[in-house]
């Protein structure tokens, strides 16, 4: 019997890998990680000196990577300071070593 796509349960860290992945699928949001990664962290008006970018579409980027679980804000008004999910980044780290070994 065929399984339609809808039927398949996906293992937890499939599921896991699949969101950092598709967060990863856009350039900029890797450009700002990288970023993060060497600054430990910064206010969305520091990225916004960093890419030629308008502050609403870094402050869009900002939220993906939020909601992804690989940056965490900290709400200092009237910014809010971003730095890398340790946590959750070698979560992801790991994730995609499995995968490509």
């Amino acid at each position: 019997m065929k399984r339609s796509l809808e039927t398949i349960v996906y293992k937890k860290d499939t599921e896991a890998l699949a969101k950092f992945a598709k967060v990863l699928g856009h350039p900029t949001r890797i450009a700002i990680l990288k970023h993060l990664e060497s600054a430990t962290c910064c206010h969305t008006g520091d990225l916004v000196d960093v890419f030629p970018l308008a502050q609403s579409t870094v402050s869009q980027h900002l939220k993906e990577l939020k909601n992804a679980g690989l940056i965490q804000g900290e709400l200092n008004p009237p910014k809010i300071k971003y730095c890398i999910n340790q946590e959750n980044w070698n979560v992801a780290k790991k994730l995609f070593q499995d995968f490509f070994d």
